[in-house]
């Protein structure tokens, strides 16, 4: 009996001792002065966490801890990623964030008008995301998405997309590549019935137009409707951008009619019909706009100089529009407005590139014709890969004598957003 007692109170004082020693364990303050972020790598557990947190002096009693976890935690994921340390917090502050799954997030944006190039480089650009795509062609990439065959440009949605420390960058822009499915088929469903196209893509590629063309949100439908009715007149588009797009990094930030008169699939001064792909990534409204454009009988818009536009229903009209709005430029002309910083969320350190100035503004109006900050001539709507073969401008629609602003002023201004 005496040993029997004996043996109770030393099981009382082990147990009373380790009560002690993992409350104590778990109530002890981190060591820290200033807060950092704990960074969680795919793999790790509980157990290597709570060593190396020992190891690194911001905690001591690992074993005690290892235990808790093990009898009282076990069935709690443990997710990888980032956790904010801020000093005060103790042990079992930790154990909460763990337990919440509460990562630092991220933000990167994906801006509307950016091209394939532009998202790529913001990608590449941030620390937070583990590349896993440098070196390959797009053509690549897409492949690696899953998506093989399919043409990158435009098929990605512009938005704000949050992610945590450890993400790929292939990851993240398979969220934007589900994110534009998704909304240009809820689009498609509210489509005009005189919406000229027979597959979403033919709209994707408008609307990539539309989105170049004006940074004035409710002249979207506006200027798609002034493109639709150009391509059921046989007209030819005539919209800059598609030429800008199709010179690649060879333009320089102006337009010449050398440059309107090269051959190339994406030149809508020489090509009947759409384009054969997007030219940048559209934003919902603009999709909203190609699929119901803005009825009227104007084939002709020129920019104000103040962000909006001067729509005419003939040539006339337009070349006088032309003249007051593009010859005689104020000193503070803009085709768009004047652009604004993306909004990042509040929340975790933000990781949101601010847009490449790719195609820098010209100083002054290039010689092109007064057409070029006109749309379309397509005498085939919802053509999706027109042919390269030239058909030149309508004879109707002559150059004036004195040069006008580059169509380019809207797709400029438009890329320095």
């Amino acid at each position: 009996m005496v040993l029997l007692q004996a043996v109770l109170v030393l099981a009382g004082l082990l147990l009373g001792g380790s009560a002690w020693k993992l409350h104590s364990a778990l109530e002890q303050p981190l060591n820290l002065t200033q807060e950092q972020l704990l960074d969680v790598p795919a793999g790790a557990t509980p157990t290597g966490t709570f060593n190396r947190l020992e190891s690194e002096g911001l905690l001591k009693d690992a074993f005690w801890l290892r235990l808790y976890w093990r009898f009282n935690l076990a069935g709690v994921p443990f997710h990888s990623g980032e956790y904010r340390l801020t000093p005060g917090m103790d042990v079992r502050g930790l154990l909460s964030l763990w337990q919440r799954g509460e990562v630092v997030q991220y933000s990167l944006t994906l801006v509307e008008g950016w091209n394939f190039r532009q998202v790529r480089a913001a990608l590449a650009k941030n620390e937070k995301l583990q590349q896993t795509l440098g070196g390959l062609s797009d053509s690549e990439v897409m492949t690696r998405l899953g998506h093989k065959d399919v043409f990158a440009e435009g098929r990605f949605f512009p938005d704000t997309y949050r992610f945590v420390r450890g993400m790929t960058d292939a990851e993240l822009l398979e969220k934007a590549y589900d994110r534009l499915d998704s909304v240009l088929a809820q689009e498609w469903q509210k489509r005009s019935p005189d919406a000229p196209y027979s597959e979403p893509y033919q709209a994707l590629i408008m609307a990539s137009l539309v989105e170049k063309e004006t940074g004035v949100p409710q002249e979207r439908g506006q200027i798609a409707g002034v493109f639709v009715r150009r391509m059921q007149q046989g007209m030819l588009l005539q919209t800059d951008p598609t030429v800008i797009y199709g010179l690649g990094e060879r333009y320089t930030g102006k337009l010449t009619r050398a440059h309107l008169r090269e051959a190339n699939p994406y030149n809508t001064y020489m090509n009947a019909g759409l384009p054969p792909t997007p030219i940048a990534m559209v934003g919902r409204e603009a999709i909203h706009a190609a699929l119901n454009p803005v009825p009227g009988n104007s084939l002709y818009f020129v920019a104000r100089g103040d962000g909006s536009h001067v729509f005419s229903d003939d040539l006339d009209s337009h070349n006088n529009a032309v003249r007051e709005f593009q010859l005689k430029r104020r000193a503070d002309y803009r085709s768009s407005p004047a652009p604004t910083t993306p909004t990042v969320p509040a929340a975790a350190p933000a990781a949101v590139p601010a847009a490449p100035a790719v195609v820098p503004a010209p100083a002054a109006p290039t010689a092109v014709p007064a057409t070029v900050s006109t749309p379309i001539q397509n005498p085939v709507p919802g053509v999706s890969e027109p042919t390269p073969a030239a058909v030149p401008a309508p004879a109707a629609e002559p150059a004036p004598a004195a040069p006008a602003a580059p169509a380019s002023t809207e797709a400029e201004a438009k890329d320095s957003q």
